[in-house]
């Protein structure tokens, strides 16, 4: 009987020797650097539970064994903590710093640039090549999303960036609308867009802005043509026009060409950034009523007929020796 018990005894200790060794060696593991030589972005699909979680970190090389990711966040309790998306694991991150990030939820944060002055074909066109992005997004009105920098995370759908982009153009331009000049000759907030984008499509040079806006306003007091070639190649070509206008386009009867239609063109051409609805909002003062390409990026204005004519031959001299 008595060797009977030391023979358990020896047994249960072995076996809490060997229990207190394992444990250790887990925690070692598990706590320890891990193997990723740099910082990585790995990406957690959504609905995976633990088992395919630690068998993905283990495919991207963050961790060694998946087993021991798979115990380590069940002793922790986080095993149902850890959550889908895309992560930055860190150069040497441990299986318990990887639980840790991915249970904090802190995805990667990407960014998106939408320039002024795109088409809504041109935006959609980047949205659809955007990687990370899923879904379509629909083909939304043109002028009717804000061009500026965008933050998403992996996964998000290209309607909900759609609409977080018409919600900002509607913010600003809503905001803009209750801060506009006195006496503008135009009647809604859409129609401010609508001249926004032809002021974003005739230049490219901030500072020139509010004085285009200006011109655009002077012409439509007056009851003038805005004669905006932006406005005719969009009527030919909504997608964009991939040569230069020539005399008949100039006379081609769409509903956008301003040297045709007497104010406004039915809809906007493009999406017009912040400041080109600001300079529209409250345009420059100026008695100008006329510009043209300068050759230097920037353009030359003009009170009269005369002396914009004067300014055309300039610019024609600049072109035709280039």
């Amino acid at each position: 009987m008595g060797r009977a018990l030391l023979r358990a005894f020896w047994g249960l200790l072995t076996l809490a020797i060997v229990g207190a060794v394992g444990c250790g060696w887990l925690y070692a593991q598990f706590t320890g650097p891990g193997p990723l030589a740099v910082s990585t972005a790995i990406v957690i699909p959504s609905g995976t539970g633990l088992e395919g979680i630690a068998s993905a970190l283990k495919r991207a090389g963050a961790i060694r064994r998946d087993f021991v990711f798979v115990i380590g966040a069940r002793a922790s309790r986080q095993a149902r903590s850890l959550k889908a998306g895309e992560y930055l694991i860190p150069a040497s991150a441990s299986p318990r710093q990887v639980m840790e990030i991915l249970s904090s939820g802190k995805t990667v944060v990407r960014r998106l640039t939408i320039p002024e002055g795109l088409t809504v074909a041109e935006v959609m066109s980047r949205l659809n090549l955007t990687e990370g992005l899923t879904g379509d997004g629909g083909r939304p009105e043109e002028g009717s999303l804000l061009p500026e920098t965008y933050h998403f995370s992996y996964g998000d759908s290209r309607q909900e960036l759609v609409e977080r982009m018409q919600s900002s153009m509607a913010e600003a331009v809503g905001r803009l609308w209750g801060m506009r000049a006195p006496n503008l000759p135009f009647q809604t907030r859409e129609e401010a867009v609508i001249l926004a984008s032809i002021v974003e499509r005739e230049t490219g040079v901030p500072q020139e802005r509010g004085l285009v806006a200006g011109v655009f306003v002077n012409r439509l007091r007056r009851g003038m043509r805005l004669q905006s070639d932006p406005t005719v190649a969009y009527g030919i070509a909504p997608d964009g026009l991939d040569r230069p206008l020539t005399r008949a386009d100039l006379k081609e009867p769409t509903p956008y060409n301003t040297y045709v239609i007497k104010g406004l063109p039915p809809a906007p051409i493009a999406n017009p950034g912040i400041e080109s609805i600001r300079a529209v909002m409250n345009p420059v003062q100026t008695d100008y009523l006329y510009f043209v390409a300068d050759g230097t990026g920037g353009h030359a204005f003009a009170r009269t007929l005369a002396e914009h004519n004067r300014n055309v031959r300039k610019w024609r001299k600049i072109r035709d020796a280039n």
